[in-house]
């Protein structure tokens, strides 16, 4: 498991820094990859529910082009909806349709709408390669310090029900990693875009943010009683179990630099 694990990293992290560095369509294409494969693997991981997996993933990628172009995005909502709803209406069987359609909505439209905010973040005039990189350094931090620590000191749950193996050690941990490491990168490479103050703000909130959205993704795999959302990536399990930390973080980090700093 250690090597392919290693191995999925030394092919992924260069394209997600080639990607991240060369930002415009280049980003723009990775994080629609990302959109899309998630996608698929929730309504995977949720398939007692019975979603519409074909049509949610179609109405995800009509979704994330209307956001792409800032245009018809409530229209597309809408449209989406009554097309969703139109379908439901004569499937050979409407048993628990309520559960098929609100778990075919969430995925169509919470995971393509938290997750499209990493390209707008990338976007931000002039310091979006900054942010986002920020935002990278953190989140992988964090997970590092967190599993560590938790591992070797480890000895309260923190969600036991949720993710049996994380600990309140570990996510604390994982803040004191997250900050320490940001205001190191910051005064190696931030300095003219984010004070020490900023960093620490900044941190706090991706740190605690970034696990809270990761346990908020454990409850469906909970639910569903699977451990990995998917295998596209040999050692890391599914690309939602890669990216479950930007869900509530990506919009939230993006709404926080729009506050503070714009």
């Amino acid at each position: 498991m250690l090597i392919p694990r290693i191995l999925t990293a030394l092919v992924g992290i260069p394209v997600v820094i080639a990607c991240i560095y060369y930002g415009g369509l280049a980003f723009y294409i990775m994080f629609f990859a990302v959109i899309l494969f998630s996608v698929m693997e929730f309504f995977s991981v949720c398939k007692k529910y019975k979603p519409m997996s074909i049509l949610g993933t179609l109405v995800s990628i009509v979704f994330f082009l209307a956001l792409s172009t800032g245009t018809y995005v409530q229209e597309t909502i809408i449209v989406s909806i009554f097309i969703l709803f139109f379908f439901a209406m004569f499937k050979k069987s409407i048993e628990n349709i309520s559960s098929t359609l609100t778990v075919t909505c969430f995925g169509a439209f919470f995971i393509t709408w938290t997750l499209f905010h990493m390209v707008l973040i990338r976007d931000i005039p002039k310091y979006g390669m900054h942010y986002i990189i920020f935002l990278f350094v953190n989140i992988w931090m964090l997970d590092t310090g967190a599993y560590f620590i938790g591992k070797a000191f480890g000895k309260h749950k923190l969600a036991p029900l949720v993710s049996p193996k994380k600990t309140i050690e570990g996510a604390i941990a994982g803040v004191v990693t997250a900050i320490i490491i940001s205001l190191i990168y910051r005064n190696l490479f931030l300095q003219q875009v984010l004070t020490n103050q900023e960093t620490i703000i900044f941190a706090l909130v991706i740190s605690f943010v970034g696990q809270f959205s990761d346990l908020a993704e454990s409850l469906f795999k909970r639910d569903c009683n699977i451990k990995d959302s998917g295998n596209i990536l040999p050692g890391h399990g599914g690309m939602l179990d890669r990216f479950d930390s930007y869900l509530f973080c990506a919009p939230v980090f993006y709404y926080l630099i729009q506050f503070m700093k714009y």
